[in-house]
């Protein structure tokens, strides 16, 4: 607030107003830019603060995982190896909504740091430089103060590449960097900046075939690839659905005046048999939607209506619907001559 008429009561008006600062004329010019920089730098770090609580207060419950499948037990064996490790990068592939962020968290060295999760498919690919990095006031046309990138924030703790094989050449060659040497530049500055990150990598990808295919640089996925975890998908573990119902039965329960607590052994046995092609994620949603819209204490098979829509099987070599077929047969397979480009 800048003003020649400096009074108490206009002064305290423009602080309750929001004013940081409060300047009679005639003001020193040097004086007013070197406040100005000192409001910003005050504004940047509140940013940060806020940014590294919010992770905080976001960190995932993992203490009681639930692994009751020999595939999921093994997955716990070997993250429990890797995670006696600080600086081993981790890399976890595995189908959509298996929990990838999930094994992210569980027993890391670095809990008692930021977790500074991005995802890499959901930034434009000319954002992510600046977005992992930081930049400099004025690198680029609206830059108006510089500001750390997501290495900076999580320095000291994890930082959680989620979907990193959505990134393009040009950015994995600048995340490759970054791994060997420890070390990186904002955008538009000159100072290399050192950090201590555990990086841990997550994709739904198959990375190796990404590589053979020419779309993933190989030296980026052998450098990513350290320490491989891979998480089966919730058909091939189907000993922890059950106690996967019965924890986000126990969970929505927490917040429900009339919780739905108890399993109907129909529903139970219709639940087992649905492919979740969405994993976790989607049993999770299942139950959510159950609790919130259904006034009962227990999950029941009419409760489920809405999974025959979304489980519907594809057609089979036996025919279209999987009922009687005797009536129809596919010809057999043949391959169409490939017509001149």
């Amino acid at each position: 607030m800048i003003t020649a008429e400096g009074t108490i009561e206009t002064a305290v008006a423009a602080m309750k107003a929001g004013a940081r600062n409060y300047i009679t004329k005639p003001f020193n010019t040097e004086e007013l830019q070197l406040l100005i920089a000192e409001t910003l730098e005050t504004v940047r770090l509140r940013r940060e603060v806020n940014v590294l609580r919010t992770a905080q207060r976001e960190r995932i419950d993992i203490d009681n995982v639930v692994a009751e499948s020999q595939a999921f037990k093994r997955v716990i064996r070997v993250v429990e190896r890797v995670a006696r490790s600080d600086t081993a990068t981790v890399l976890i592939e595995g189908e959509s909504g298996t929990g990838k962020e999930h094994i992210a968290h569980y027993k890391n060295q670095k809990a008692d740091g930021p977790f500074i999760a991005i995802n890499c498919g959901a930034i434009p690919k000319d954002l992510v430089e600046s977005e992992l990095f930081g930049s400099e006031k004025g690198a680029f046309t609206g830059a108006a103060q510089s500001r750390i990138g997501k290495f900076e924030a999580a320095d000291g703790g994890t930082l959680f590449l989620d979907e990193v094989g959505e990134l393009n050449p040009e950015n994995q060659i600048k995340l490759l960097r970054v791994l060997e040497e420890r070390s990186f530049y904002r955008l538009g500055g000159n100072k290399s900046i050192s950090v201590d990150v555990r990086i841990v990598a997550a994709t739904n990808r198959n990375l190796r075939e990404a590589t053979e295919q020419g779309e993933f640089r190989e030296d980026l996925f052998y450098r990513l690839n350290v320490a491989p975890i891979y998480i089966p998908p919730l058909r091939e573990r189907c000993e922890d659905i059950v106690p996967l119902i019965q924890r986000f039965l126990k969970e929505f329960a927490a917040g429900s005046s009339d919780p739905m607590s108890k399993l109907e052994p129909e529903a139970e046995r219709r639940m087992l048999d649905h492919p979740w092609k969405g994993n976790v994620r989607e049993l999770r949603n299942a139950i959510e939607r159950s609790a919130l819209l259904e006034d009962d204490d227990t999950l029941r098979l009419d409760h489920l209506g809405f999974l025959n829509m979304s489980s519907a099987a594809p057609a089979s070599a036996e025919g279209t619907d999987g009922g009687d077929t005797s009536s129809f047969q596919l010809p057999p397979r043949r391959r169409s001559p490939r017509r001149p480009q």
